[in-house]
C-alpha cells in the first residue's frame, strides 16, 4: 500500500480511539468539576504522559528541526527546554496542587483572586488564557493542516476544519478527562514519530551512515555549527549573524517557562488526584525521554536537511523551516512508517491545542460566565453545556484566524507562551510568598504584558533579549515598585494571604536533608543555567567533542545529561516535587473550599 493509505489508515484509527474517549466522558461527567478538572481524579500514569505530551507542541515535531536546519546548533539550545518547561512545574506546581486540593480552586483565576482578594486579576488571568486557547490554537491547527496538504494532497483549509473537528469533538464531549487519556496515545506517537524520522534519516544511503553524516555536518560554514556572540548591544541580531545569542537562547527558554506558568497547565495541576506523578514527569518523562528525542533525532534531522541542501540533493532546493520535516518524511520513510509518523506530528499538535481549547472553556465558563452573568447559580448541567458552547467558539476563533490572518498568527503564537512567564509574577507571590501589594500584582502582569508586546513588536528583542525577560521583569519592577511607594493591602487580605503562608509551611515543610539539598540547589540551578543555555555557552563553540559530534553539539549533549541529573535532585532530593504520603492524606481532611461549584 502507499504512504498515502496508510496516513488515512492510521488517522481512522486515531480517530476512533479520540472519539472513544470523548463519547465515554459524555455519558460519565456530569458535574462541572469533573468536566473542567477531571473531578481532581487524573490519576499517576495518565497525568505522567498527557502532561508531558501538552508541553511539547506539534511545534516541537516540526518547527523545531525546521528552525535547526535554518539557524543550525545554535538554536539546537532550544531543545533545553526539556529542562526549563518542567523546571517551572518543580518550582510551583506541588504547591499549586495543595492550595487547588485545600481551598476547592478550579481555575487560576479563582486562585490569584483569591490570595490577592482582587477581582481585575481574574480578568487579566482569563485574558491570557484566551489569548493561548486561540493563538497557539491556531497555530497547531494550521500546522497539521499544512503537514496534511504535504503528505496527502488535502487542501489547507479542509484540513484545518477536519483537524480541528477531531479535537473538538472529544474536548467538548468529554472534557479535560479526555483530553488526559488521548494525550497517553499522543506522547506515545509523539515521541515514537520523532525518533523513526530520525533513525531513518541517519541511517539512509544518501548519508551513508554516521562517520559520514557528522563528518559533513563538521564541514558546514561555521554559523551553522556555532553560538555567534554573547550579547548584541542594540535591537534583535546583528547584521549578517544568526539572533541566537547566548543571552538571546536564555531569554528564550524564559519564555518556553510559560508553558508550564500558563493557566491552561494551572488547572490540570489542579486535576491531578495526587502530586506523586510530578517529580516524574519533570525529572523523567520531560527531562530524559523527550530530551533523549530532542538532543538527538531532532537534531539528526535539522542538521540532515542542511547536510542535503549544501550538498544540492533536489529534493531539498527552496525547502523553508515549515516544509523541512514534511520532506524528510516524504524522501526516507516507507509507507507504514510514514503513516506512523504522520499520526505522531498530528498527536503532537493536537495534544496542545486540545487542553488548551478545553482549558480556555473552562476559564471562561467559571470566571465570567458562572461568576457575573449567572451571579453562582447555574447548575451543573448548564454550566457543561455552557463550557462546551464556549469551547466551540474558540475552536472556530482559532480556525478563523489560521486561515485568515497569517501574519498576526505567527507574532500572536509567538507572544502566547511570553505571556505565560508573566505568570511568574502571580505564582511568585502566591506560592512562595514574594511580597507586594495586590494593585502591585494588577499593574505588574498589566505591565508586563505590554512590555512583552513592545519587546516582540515595536522594539524587537532590545539587547537580544527575548519579550518573554523584559515583560516578566518589568512586571517585578511594576509590583514592587508599588510596595515601595507605601500601597498596602486592606486587613482582610493580608489574613487571607498569612493564612496561606502558614499552611503551605505547615503542610509543604521539607525535612532536614530537603532543607539542605534546597540550599545546594540555590547555587547549582544558576550555575546550570549560565553554562548550560546562558552567556558561558559559547564556551561550547571550541570546547571539546565526543563521538563524532562537533563541540558545540557536545556542548549541549553534556549539559543536558547534568541538567538531568540537576532535575533529579531538584524534584526529589530537595523534594520540590514531593509530599509524604502522611501529608497527602491529611489534604483530605484539612480542606477549606472558598469556591461554590454550583
Amino acid at each position: 500500500m502507499s504512504g498515502t493509505t496508510w496516513v488515512y489508515i492510521m488517522l481512522g484509527i486515531y480517530i476512533i480511539y479520540c472519539f472513544y474517549w470523548g463519547l465515554k466522558g459524555y455519558f460519565t461527567e456530569k458535574t462541572s468539576a469533573g468536566y473542567a478538572i477531571a473531578g481532581r481524579s487524573i490519576p499517576f500514569f495518565a497525568f505522567l504522559l498527557a502532561a508531558t505530551a501538552a508541553s511539547f507542541s506539534g511545534w516541537t515535531f516540526i518547527g523545531h528541526p525546521g528552525l535547526i536546519w535554518r539557524d543550525g546548533l545554535a538554536y539546537a539550545f532550544a531543545s533545553f527546554y526539556v529542562l526549563t518547561i518542567p523546571i517551572t512545574g518543580a518550582f510551583f506546581n506541588k504547591r499549586v496542587w495543595i492550595l487547588g486540593k485545600r481551598y476547592g480552586f478550579i481555575t487560576p483565576g479563582d486562585m490569584y483572586a483569591y490570595y490577592f482578594n482582587s477581582e481585575p486579576i481574574r480578568f487579566l488571568v482569563v485574558a491570557t488564557a484566551v489569548l493561548y486557547s486561540l493563538f497557539y490554537s491556531a497555530v497547531q491547527l494550521m500546522a497539521s493542516a499544512a503537514l496534511f496538504h504535504i503528505i496527502a494532497g488535502v487542501p489547507i483549509a479542509f484540513g484545518a476544519i477536519f483537524m480541528g473537528f477531531i479535537v473538538w469533538f472529544y474536548v467538548c464531549t468529554g472534557g479535560l478527562k479526555a483530553s488526559t487519556w488521548v494525550g497517553v496515545i499522543q506522547f506515545v506517537l509523539l515521541v515514537g514519530g520523532i525518533i523513526l524520522l530520525g533513525f531513518f534519516v541517519i541511517t539512509a544511503p544518501a548519508f551513508g551512515g554516521w562517520g559520514k553524516f557528522s563528518a559533513a555536518v563538521a564541514a558546514l560554514d561555521v554559523k551553522f555549527l556555532e553560538v555567534p556572540r554573547v550579547i548584541h548591544w542594540g535591537l534583535g541580531a546583528a547584521p549578517g549573524e544568526t539572533a541566537w545569542t547566548a543571552v538571546m537562547v536564555l531569554t528564550y527558554m524564559f519564555a518556553l517557562m510559560g508553558i508550564q506558568s500558563s493557566p491552561a497547565f494551572t488547572m490540570w495541576t489542579f486535576g491531578i488526584k495526587s502530586p506523586k506523578p510530578l517529580a516524574w514527569q519533570q525529572a523523567f518523562m520531560s527531562t530524559f525521554v523527550v530530551g533523549f528525542a530532542l538532543f538527538f533525532f531532532t537534531a539528526f534531522q535539522g542538521m540532515g536537511a542542511k547536510v542535503l541542501e549544501v550538498a544540492g540533493n533536489p529534493a531539498f532546493a527552496g525547502i523553508n523551516q515549515a516544509t523541512v520535516v514534511p520532506v524528510l518524511m516524504k524522501e526516507f520513510l516507507p509507507p507504514f512508517v510514514l503513516g506512523i509518523v504522520f499520526l505522531g506530528a498530528i498527536a503532537a499538535i493536537h495534544s496542545t491545542a486540545a487542553p488548551y481549547i478545553g482549558t480556555g472553556g473552562s476559564i471562561l465558563l467559571r470566571d465570567i460566565y458562572w461568576r457575573y452573568i449567572r451571579n453562582q447559580q447555574a447548575g451543573h448541567a448548564e454550566q457543561i453545556w455552557v463550557n462546551r458552547v464556549l469551547a466551540t467558539l474558540l475552536t472556530i476563533g482559532a480556525l478563523s484566524i489560521g486561515l485568515t490572518s497569517k501574519a498576526a498568527l505567527v507574532i500572536l503564537g509567538a507572544l502566547a507562551t511570553a505571556f505565560g512567564f508573566v505568570m511568574y509574577v502571580l505564582l511568585l507571590g502566591v506560592i512562595w510568598g514574594f511580597r507586594f501589594p495586590s494593585i502591585g500584582a494588577v499593574l505588574g502582569v498589566l505591565g508586563g504584558m505590554i512590555a512583552v508586546f513592545l519587546t516582540y513588536k515595536i522594539w524587537p528583542r532590545p539587547l537580544s533579549m527575548h519579550a518573554a525577560f523584559w515583560g516578566t521583569a518589568t512586571g517585578l519592577v511594576i509590583a514592587y515598585i508599588c510596595r515601595g511607594f507605601g500601597i498596602k493591602d486592606n486587613e482582610e487580605t493580608i489574613k487571607r494571604q498569612n493564612e496561606v503562608r502558614a499552611f503551605l509551611d505547615d503542610i509543604d515543610a521539607p525535612s532536614e536533608s530537603g532543607k539542605a539539598w534546597r540550599k545546594a540547589m540555590l547555587f547549582i540551578v544558576p550555575v546550570w543555567y549560565f553554562f548550560a543555555i546562558g552567556p558561558a555557552c559559547i564556551l561550547g563553540n571550541k570546547a571539546f567533542s565526543f563521538s563524532g559530534f562537533t563541540p558545540l553539539w557536545s556542548w549541549q549533549i553534556t549539559w543536558w545529561i547534568l541538567g538531568i541529573i540537576m532535575m533529579w535532585a531538584l524534584c526529589f532530593k530537595a523534594q520540590m516535587s514531593t509530599l509524604s504520603e502522611d501529608r497527602i492524606e491529611r489534604m483530605e481532611t484539612e480542606q477549606m473550599t472558598v469556591v461554590k461549584e454550583a
